[in-house]
């Protein structure tokens, strides 16, 4: 039996839970200092390439399809600290509904070409959005609690848009690959499972864990009726 929202909810506050448990000290609304670097152009996809074929597979092959999920939700987070370093005392707002709007009219498209599931998709990057805004003012707080902890070098924003873009091309692409995951009776337990290890080996603080459990709310999707 698949789990109820309260369910799901409760099981999205035990991976922050855990993971809180276990990450360094640090306050909850002061993530660590930005440390992310873009990546090179095409290795954000090398994380979801090996994706299995669409198909229903056993428990462990499920968490090889939500992993890649995890592991590019928190590479696009680790964005936020650019993008929350590049808007840092400028009048470019954290909230940007048009940029919002490009980006989800954008992996609406992509999902089509690739045979993803539109609404699906960009049911999880508005969380992938959400998740990224809460990091940025996280950082904001933090910096305006304590100057000298802010940012001194500018912060290209539209390398970094370009580097979230790539990202993007991923995580739709295992969405895409990771349907029969993703509505299968045991999501949750397995994206747990994904998400706290993802948390572990990126060595993600307090803020940057709980935005990961935001930005994967979305990611368990009702089982798929049979016939369709």
């Amino acid at each position: 039996m698949r789990l109820t929202n309260s369910g799901r909810r409760m099981l999205i506050t035990a991976f922050a839970t855990i993971a809180l448990a276990t990450a360094t000290s640090g306050a909850l609304a002061a993530p660590g200092p930005a440390q992310p670097t873009a990546s090179a152009p095409g290795t954000v996809a090398s994380a979801h390439d090996a994706g299995t074929a669409r198909h229903v597979v056993p428990v462990h092959g499920h968490g090889a399809q939500l992993r890649p999920l995890a592991e590019l939700s928190a590479r696009r987070l680790l964005t936020a600290d650019l993008v929350a370093a590049a808007k840092w005392g400028t009048e470019s707002p954290i909230d940007d509904p048009e940029r919002e709007r490009q980006v989800l009219k954008a992996v609406a498209r992509q999902a089509r070409e690739v045979g993803a599931d539109p609404k699906a998709t960009v049911g999880i990057f508005r969380d992938q959005i959400e998740a990224n805004k809460l990091v940025q003012r996280a950082l904001h707080r933090r910096w305006q609690a304590d100057p000298s902890q802010a940012p001194t070098e500018p912060t290209d924003l539209a390398a970094v848009r370009a580097e979230i873009n790539r990202v993007n091309g991923g995580l739709v692409r295992a969405i895409a690959t990771s349907e029969p995951a993703r509505t299968a009776p045991l999501c949750d337990v397995v994206l747990l499972t994904a998400g706290v290890r993802t948390r572990q080996e990126q060595a993600l603080d307090p803020v940057h864990t709980l935005a990961l459990a935001r930005s994967l709310r979305s990611v368990c999707a009702p089982p798929v009726a049979a016939g369709r």
